[in-house]
C-alpha cells in the first residue's frame, strides 16, 4: 500500500498542544481525505476520528493503521443538508485543511470543547492566481477565518501566499490555530 504524504508543518509545529486538549478527548480529522494528518497524530498517540464522505478513504487509511484502537471512521458528507454531524462539545481538536463549508463554521466551533484546539488552513481568494480552486464557494475572503473564531485564543495566524508542502508549488491560504476559552 502505498504511504501516506507527510504531515503538514502546522499539525507538527502544534503537536504538544494538540497533545494537551487531547487528553480530554478525540481529535476529528475533518474532510480527512487521504488522513495524512490524522495519520500522524494516531502515531502520536491521539484518538483520532477520520471523517469523509468517500469511504474508500476511510477504509484506506483503516487498513494502514491496522484498525488501531486510537481511531474510529465517520462516512459523512457535511454539505448534506440533513446531516446534523457535530455536537455540542464532542471534540478536544479538529484539524480542517483544504476544506470550506461555511455552513459548518459555527458547528465546529460548537464542537471544540472548551480549551481546545481548532487547526485550519484553506485557501483565499486569491488562489485563482496560482491554480484550483477557482469557484469563490470555496475560497475565504480576506480575514474570515480569524472572524469565524474571533474571541479565541489565537497562537498561529498566517494569510497569504506560501509553498505547497503538497506540490511544491505557490498557493494564497490562511492558517489559523486557536483555543477555545474555557
Amino acid at each position: 500500500m502505498k504511504t501516506p504524504m507527510q504531515p503538514s508543518n502546522l499539525v507538527k509545529r502544534y503537536l504538544q498542544a494538540i497533545a494537551a486538549a487531547g487528553e480530554h478527548g478525540r481529535v476529528l480529522d475533518l474532510a480527512c481525505g487521504s488522513g495524512r494528518n490524522g495519520i500522524y497524530l494516531v502515531q502520536q498517540g491521539q484518538r483520532v476520528v477520520f471523517s469523509d464522505h468517500e469511504k474508500k478513504k476511510l477504509d484506506e487509511i483503516s487498513r494502514l493503521l491496522n484498525k488501531s484502537e486510537l481511531t474510529s471512521y465517520w462516512c459523512v458528507d457535511f454539505e448534506e443538508p440533513r446531516v446534523e454531524p457535530l455536537t455540542l462539545g464532542s471534540f478536544s481538536a479538529i484539524i480542517v485543511f483544504r476544506y470550506l463549508h461555511r455552513p459548518l463554521m459555527q458547528a465546529i466551533r460548537q464542537a471544540v470543547q472548551p480549551g481546545g484546539l481548532i487547526i485550519y488552513e484553506t485557501f483565499t481568494i486569491d488562489q485563482p492566481r496560482f491554480g484550483r480552486p477557482r469557484n469563490t464557494h470555496f475560497l475565504l475572503q480576506p480575514g474570515e477565518l480569524e472572524y469565524v473564531f474571533r474571541g479565541w485564543e489565537v497562537l498561529h495566524s498566517f494569510e497569504g501566499v506560501s509553498v505547497s508542502e503538497l506540490s511544491g508549488q505557490q498557493q494564497a491560504v490562511a492558517q489559523l490555530v486557536a483555543r477555545k476559552p474555557n
